[in-house]
């Protein structure tokens, strides 16, 4: 067999495990093994390349695997866990940046090619350029380098005339047979401040499924690289991100009941004029020993954590005010929205992270119906995912989307730092209710303090 022959064997087998860690991500159980097969089979793909027939630069792609690795190693050792998903956002614009300067590259060059190839070189080109511009505004979004989402006057005709002439521009160069410079340069800036425009007007609490939907974009581009460069792996790769990015897309999209075209082109901002009944009434505080003891001569309480809970880093104070409530014969549940925290699955890692059992963590849809049977539901640092208004208010920018039921349990204790809105920036109907009382105060010390009334009221 040839080295070719070789190369697109080993393309294949390298396929087969990415597909089959991919399936194994779909469980928590296995996920980490299926992350461990994904990247192995990645090292393996980029040692294969290398016995490509003919290969040139090879000084400069092992200088830039080692920079690379050298980064990422890094990085991955010395982020905290509520910086994930800025770092997954900036990654993922990294993937799409390096599938627009494939694209740059080949356009300088001139080399010509058919008019399938000429598309999906474009297509790949402002694709890439969308991912890396879009995720690097996220990245500011959430990192809080960016405090407002920036809405620009007639913003949805701004993006249908960019995106317009980027596609024009794109497409008269990409079937040129020698297109200049500058023609290729003006190219790219329509296609990096398309993404900017895109993002830069979506709020916080359509920031998960923002974060998605570049990461398909990201795949999408990669794909397409492939078939220019008629690299198997590229393809592959490039196929098996975008379809999961776009399957997870959607499902994020429902899990908030918004369409797509709603959160790019009517995204929540959190300003005020964005609609929504005025709320009403007073919120209501008590002590941490209050808390304790609501909980400790309960039966059941089912926990509802959020983002607040990962800025304090308090999931492991949790889980071990958990296990007294437990062992003092209380029931104890974890209750997780689709969309909160910052990325999707952002709260099941942290609560995995902090030794909660897999058996103990239930979706929206499987511990729904049980909140009217507990006693407490304590929702720590979230606020969209339990804001009753989704149910029944029509002016709210989020009214329709499947939320928690928390307000239905007997009793409602919420840990907040203040008095303000969340991060989409929209009032919370639930922390005036008459069965809510506010502890306020960072998650990590108010949960500390309600383990030592536990223990107290134990002894």
């Amino acid at each position: 067999m040839t080295y070719s022959g070789l190369v697109s064997a080993a393309y294949f087998a390298v396929a087969v495990v990415f597909i089959l860690g991919l399936k194994a991500m779909s469980s928590p159980v296995t996920a980490r093994r299926g992350i461990v097969w994904a990247g192995f089979a990645m090292i393996a793909a980029t040692v294969v390349t290398f016995f490509i027939p003919n290969l040139q630069n090879i000084g400069l792609m092992v200088l830039a695997i080692v920079l690379g690795a050298g980064v990422a190693w890094w990085s991955g050792k010395t982020v905290k866990m509520t910086d994930m998903p800025q770092m997954v956002a900036i990654y993922n614009g990294m993937g799409g940046g390096a599938a627009a300067a494939i694209a740059a590259v080949e356009l300088v060059k001139g080399v010509p090619h058919g008019p399938v190839t000429s598309t999906l070189l474009i297509l790949g080109a402002i694709i890439g350029s969308v991912a890396f511009s879009g995720s690097c505004v996220a990245y500011a979004k959430l990192q809080g380098l960016m405090k407002k989402s920036i809405t620009l006057p007639q913003q949805n005709t701004i993006n249908f005339f960019l995106t317009l002439l980027t596609f024009g521009i794109g497409l008269t160069i990409g079937y040129a047979d020698s297109p200049g410079g500058f023609e290729i340069f003006l190219f790219f800036v329509l296609a990096l401040a398309l993404g900017a425009v895109l993002v830069m007007p979506i709020g916080g609490a359509d920031m998960p499924v923002v974060i998605s939907l570049l990461n398909a974009f990201t795949g999408l581009a990669v794909g397409f690289k492939g078939f220019v460069l008629d690299n198997p792996a590229l393809i592959v790769a490039g196929i098996i991100v975008g379809a999961a990015g776009l399957l997870l897309t959607q499902l994020m999209a429902k899990a908030m009941n918004r369409p797509l075209k709603n959160i790019i082109f009517a995204p929540i901002t959190g300003d005020a004029a964005e609609g929504g009944a005025e709320v009403e009434g007073t919120m209501r505080e008590l002590s941490a020993l209050d808390a304790a003891a609501l909980m400790r001569y309960g039966q059941k309480v089912i926990i509802v954590p959020g983002y607040g809970m990962a800025v304090a880093g308090a999931q492991h104070k949790v889980w071990e005010m958990a296990q007294l409530l437990e062992e003092g014969g209380v029931e104890v549940s974890f209750a997780i929205h689709p969309v909160a925290g910052r990325m999707p699955g952002h709260m099941n890692v942290l609560l995995a992270e902090a030794g909660v059992p897999y058996d103990k963590i239930y979706d929206l849809e499987e511990i729904n119906a049980d909140f009217g049977q507990a006693d407490v539901a304590l929702v720590i640092g979230a606020n969209d995912v339990v804001n009753p208004v989704a149910r029944t208010d029509k002016s709210s920018p989020i009214y329709g989307m499947p939320i928690l039921n928390a307000d239905m349990a007997q009793n409602v204790i919420v840990v907040k730092r203040g008095r303000g809105a969340g991060y989409s920036g929209i009032e919370n109907a639930l922390f005036y209710k008459d069965n809510c009382r506010m502890l306020y105060g960072s998650a990590q010390e108010a949960v500390a303090e309600v383990i030592g009334h536990v223990k107290a009221l134990e002894a």
